[in-house]
């Protein structure tokens, strides 16, 4: 199944100012993140931020929070976002059917955020580049246990071209200078 940018919403899990320094590849991580952002802001793809106890783990870190300025970050004590009333209430509301993820820790809370979203008939996908653990060992037990759940993962650059579906549009036009 491809993506469309009209039926998806970005989920930003956890990228918060005393997690992400621990996060094995924590700049490339956090630059995959901000460039799913800005790509989505792009094509009109609505983003939902999270924060796992943001009074421990801080905010989100500038990087990622000042490419979606405008967009809702739901504090959480879960580790799944879906088990917040808030947060599942923001999803629904959306009504799009596509769920593509990305954050921290990969193995914790994108998992479990990503494994529930899907059982409530999300399509979902985890963008494995835009996505981190402390140790790489974990993050690809993460993956693999989302795999053997039917939750793709994909990469941002898979995503953006899927969200454009066609070159030589204004939309492509921008996002390929990302790309570059």
């Amino acid at each position: 199944m491809l993506l469309r940018a009209n039926d998806s919403i970005l989920i930003v899990v956890d990228m918060q100012a005393r997690l992400v320094p621990a996060v094995a590849h924590s700049e490339e991580v956090t630059g995959r993140v901000a460039f799913m952002l800005q790509v989505a802001r792009r094509l009109d793809v609505p983003v939902i931020l999270t924060e796992q106890y943001p009074d421990g783990l801080g905010g989100t870190v500038e990087a990622v929070r000042t490419q979606a300025p405008d967009s809702p970050v739901v504090e959480k004590m879960n580790f799944s976002a879906m088990r917040e009333p808030d947060f599942a209430r923001r999803l629904s509301a959306l009504r799009r059917r596509q769920a593509v993820i990305c954050g921290a820790e990969t193995h914790v809370c994108v998992m479990q955020t990503a494994a529930e979203t899907a059982t409530t008939g999300f399509d979902t996908f985890v963008v494995a580049d835009a996505c981190g653990s402390r140790r790489d060992s974990d993050k690809r037990a993460g993956l693999e246990r989302l795999a053997r759940h039917g939750i793709e993962a994909v990469t941002s650059e898979m995503v953006a071209f899927e969200w454009l579906h066609r070159a030589g549009t204004d939309a492509f036009r921008d996002v390929i200078k990302l790309i570059r």
